[in-house]
């Protein structure tokens, strides 16, 4: 799979993640997202598309009218990318930021997400 094919992916994922239309939101999971695929980060470890699609809809439903922008390109290496991203509120506000890893699967959906939030801890 090429890069850019790559950087799709990973693009429809966070369009997933703003999607407020349910059947819309699981059409562009079901295109960027495997089956069995795993998401962590430090408030869940989600197994499979329905029950990242559930967290999805828990998290829109918690924060109305919020939304995930990206705050970097998309890198990519080998079948692996990382990306930043931020939360916007509805009111304009940035929450949370984060920075995520995934890879990607033979058949090009995204195998696993792993995301940090937040600013790495200091140098000890």
């Amino acid at each position: 799979m090429n890069e850019n094919a790559i950087r799709e992916v990973v693009t429809q994922y966070m369009v997933a993640w703003n999607e407020p239309d349910a059947a819309a939101r699981q059409a562009l999971l079901e295109r960027c997202w495997s089956d069995e695929g795993v998401y962590l980060d430090p408030r869940a470890f989600l197994t499979g598309r329905d029950e990242l699609t559930h967290h999805i809809a828990a998290i829109q439903t918690s924060r109305p009218g919020a939304r995930l922008e990206f705050t970097s390109g998309i890198d990519v290496h080998h079948n692996v990318v990382r990306f930043l991203w931020r939360l916007v509120r509805a009111d304009g506000s940035c929450g949370d930021v984060s920075i995520d890893f995934g890879e990607v699967g033979s058949d090009g959906r995204l195998v696993k997400i792993i995301g940090f939030f937040g600013a790495p801890p200091p140098t000890p």
